[in-house]
């Protein structure tokens, strides 16, 4: 896609995301792309879709590293980004929505055509949903996965342990990190700050 926002778009992802994040982020949107074509959704902003899909995973590179869940630092940079090229608030909140929610089973299904195929084209990326093997290996030979499968997770992780809040326990980060260090790495629940 060649329009202005979506090139700016690309752009910050080449910038900041490792290359194996990058080719999922871009296969996220083929895929995505793909089922819309399948389950025939059509009435969705092309442009959004993209955006969502080619940052969903920026919160996880060190640039957007900040005190939020990977998933909310990449919304609130995508949202920014939309918002500076002139798109409306609306506009935003969707690609902010389908990126925040891209963890969210069940949810972002439920938020609209972005949010929907933006989750959709993650989970065929991670095999959560199976396609047939010869679009798989289309789509993969031009944009390898590059050890996506170890790397990605592992930077979320490496996050989460220096910022433990960004891994509530019943988020996939808590997920990763359980796995990968055991069920001790994390702190135990805090008092909410309104109750302390």
């Amino acid at each position: 896609m060649d329009t202005p926002l979506a090139v700016a778009a690309l752009d910050l992802a080449r910038a900041h995301e490792a290359p194996a994040a990058l080719n999922h982020s871009i296969r996220t949107h083929a895929y995505a792309m793909l089922h819309a074509v399948r389950i025939g959704v059509s009435d969705f902003d092309e442009e959004l879709l993209y955006v969502a899909c080619v940052l969903h995973d920026i919160g996880a590179s060190d640039a957007y590293d900040g005190p939020q869940r990977f998933e909310v630092e990449a919304a609130d940079a995508a949202a920014e980004l939309v918002r500076a090229h002139g798109r409306p608030e609306q506009d935003a909140d969707q690609v902010w929505q389908a990126i925040a929610l891209h963890t969210s089973p069940g949810i972002a299904e439920r938020r609209g055509p972005v949010p929907l195929l933006t989750r959709i084209g993650v989970r065929i990326d991670f095999a959560s949903l199976v396609i047939p093997a010869d679009v798989r290996a289309e789509v993969e030979s031009e944009h390898p996965r590059l050890g996506l499968d170890k790397e990605l997770g592992a930077l979320v992780a490496a996050q989460a342990l220096k910022q433990p809040e960004k891994a509530r326990a019943s988020s996939w980060p808590a997920d990763l990190v359980r796995e990968a260090y055991g069920a001790k790495a994390l702190p135990g629940p805090v008092t909410h700050p309104a109750w302390a």
